[in-house]
């Protein structure tokens, strides 16, 4: 566990914060004393995450705003929000969009536009919003939830592989151009995750007698995960706090592996 005081009264933002990683970033954020504001499109789960954030960490400073990262001018509201409330951001914490299932024979002109502008632009319109809180900040960092697709693609999910890479190109881009302002840009490569996608998926199983651990035990196998499980969304937000945090001040444009020894890459 972090020290408490190692993020106290530095304030963390974290886009995708409803649920999943997001969620499971904000309130480790919170239990390492840091000043917390997260924002989801859905109006309900959003504040069903707040509620829960509440619950578990009483008395904990938290800012939870509707916010379409996609959006341009809600992320400058969103932003607007945060000086107001804290009138800092010390960590932004860019996490949003799921992976979209397709080959390059199946994906329409307008399935390419909506994935790389959801996996660009998720990252672009933050960034702008937030960089001018995070160029007075003594100890500034990016970190981009990014995927193990990045640098291992998968022919069945063309479109996403083909942006996450393109992120990763730009996460190691923004390292350089902002480390004369002190400011760090990270990411995480995640693999198989626990999420509603999985859940979803588990739901629609064929072979109902399977229960979630045996289920996920057989993917992972099926698609030779070294560790035989997916990952928790909690150890994924443990890499984020880490990249986050002081804790890893000499550290600027990596990618952290987080995919229970699925890569292949060197």
């Amino acid at each position: 566990m972090f020290d408490p005081a190692l993020l106290a009264r530095r304030t963390a933002v974290v886009t995708g914060g409803s649920s999943g990683i997001g969620l499971a970033t904000a309130e480790l954020l919170l239990r390492a004393g840091a000043y917390v504001a997260i924002c989801g499109r859905d109006a309900q789960r959003l504040a069903a995450a707040e509620a829960r954030l509440r619950e578990a960490t009483p008395g904990a400073a938290l800012l939870a705003v509707r916010c379409d990262v996609l959006d341009a001018a809600e992320v400058r509201a969103f932003a607007g929000a945060v000086r107001a409330r804290f009138g800092a951001c010390d960590m932004l914490v860019n996490n949003a969009g799921q992976g979209r299932v397709s080959t390059f024979a199946d994906t329409t002109d307008e399935a390419w536009h909506d994935e790389l502008r959801l996996k660009f632009f998720s990252q672009i319109h933050t960034i702008r919003a937030f960089l001018p809180l995070l160029e007075r900040s003594d100890a500034a960092a990016i970190v981009v939830v990014n995927s193990l697709l990045a640098l291992q693609p998968e022919p069945h999910m063309v479109a996403t592989s083909a942006a996450r890479a393109g992120v990763q190109n730009l996460v190691r881009s923004l390292a350089t151009e902002f480390a004369p302002q002190g400011i760090r840009v990270n990411s995480i490569l995640i693999g198989l995750v626990e999420s509603g996608q999985w859940r979803r998926r588990f739901e629609a199983r064929e072979d109902k007698s399977q229960d979630w651990v045996a289920w996920t035990a057989a993917l992972a196998s099926a698609k030779g995960i070294p560790l035989g499980r997916l990952g928790r969304p909690e150890e994924a937000a443990r890499a984020i706090v880490f990249l986050a945090s002081p804790l890893a001040s000499y550290t600027t444009g990596a990618a952290l592996d987080i995919s229970g020894g699925h890569s292949r890459h060197l």
